[in-house]
């Protein structure tokens, strides 16, 4: 694999990790499957490219792309929460709703934002135009989202968030608003799909109305592969697993299609990734399964014995 390669899988990595953090909300915490990524995905590069070429300042684009994100999440927890709709359908509905939403939003299918200010720029400017530039960029933006997400979910609505998705009738009775929780969850999740799909638009210099399709495979991939390397004994952990399974994840995807004698093309890319979500399944099942053996083979092994009484 080359360097240019490698570059562009750390780039792809980092991006995607910001996807897995915002599956991790939906998937894991609040345990809802969220369809909305696929559309809150393209609708973050969306606005922001209409932002740049309209002359706005990138990093005020970037901000702009994930509230659209956000706004996207907060339209599927008002279908699922309100008007009480099957939360995988409410996701559903929206991602589909968005597709043409992209539209209106670009007024055709692409923008390009080639010869246009963006938030690599200044680093771009600072490297001479290096090709490790854009991920130096990403890796900040990462490290500042996982750090804001970990103190979130460390503070009261944080923890009133956790609660609610790992329990909703015992938070319930801790006066606890499941539903409240559901909307802060998904707009959150949404906020940060949305900011992978300004920065993913930024760095390939085209915002496009397909570059969504599949996203919430990739994320849940990653976080998926992140649990079986690192484990979500804590939620710093699980956070850092998001971006370590997305990077690894990039990095198997790049090798495999790099790999000449597998004979894999690019438009293998599907392939690919479903056959590395399925065995990132099976591994972390494995590993599950395995654990719990040892865990049983430990405590019939150490147990202290009870000895019969009158003995």
């Amino acid at each position: 694999m080359t360097l240019f390669a490698l570059s562009g899988a750390l780039e792809a990595g980092l991006i995607f990790g910001l996807v897995a953090m915002g599956v991790y909300i939906s998937f894991r915490l609040l345990h809802l499957p969220d369809l909305t990524v696929d559309g809150s995905f393209p609708l973050g590069g969306a606005a922001t490219a209409v932002a740049i070429v309209s002359g706005m300042n990138p990093f005020l684009a970037t901000a702009l792309g994930t509230v659209a994100g956000a706004a996207a999440g907060l339209l599927t927890a008002v279908l699922s929460v309100r008007l009480k709709i099957m939360s995988l359908l409410a996701g559903i509905l929206t991602m589909v709703a968005l597709y043409s939403i992209n539209l209106r939003v670009m007024g055709r299918p692409n923008i390009s934002l080639f010869g246009y200010e963006t938030v690599f720029s200044p680093v771009q400017a600072l490297f001479g135009g290096s090709i490790w530039s854009n991920a130096v960029m990403l890796a900040a933006i990462a490290i500042v989202a996982k750090l804001l997400l970990d103190w979130f979910l460390a503070t009261e609505i944080g923890l009133a968030l956790r609660a609610s998705g790992e329990n909703p009738t015992m938070s319930t009775a801790h006066a606890i608003d499941n539903d409240r929780m559901v909307i802060v969850g998904m707009v959150l999740s949404n906020g940060l799909v949305g900011l992978a799909g300004s920065v993913f638009a930024q760095s390939q210099g085209v915002a496009d109305v397909s570059l969504g399709i599949g996203t919430v495979v990739v994320g849940l991939a990653a976080v998926i592969i992140g649990e079986a390397s690192l484990g979500t004994s804590r939620i710093w952990l699980a956070t850092l697993g998001c971006l370590v399974g997305a990077l690894l994840y990039r990095l198997l995807v790049a090798v495999a299609l790099g790999a000449g004698a597998l004979g894999l093309q690019a438009q293998d890319l599907n392939l690919v990734t479903a056959v590395v979500v399925a065995f990132a399944v099976c591994a972390s099942r494995a590993r599950q399964v395995a654990r719990g053996r040892i865990k049983c083979w430990v405590v019939a092994r150490f147990r202290p014995r009870q000895v019969p009484p009158g003995r």
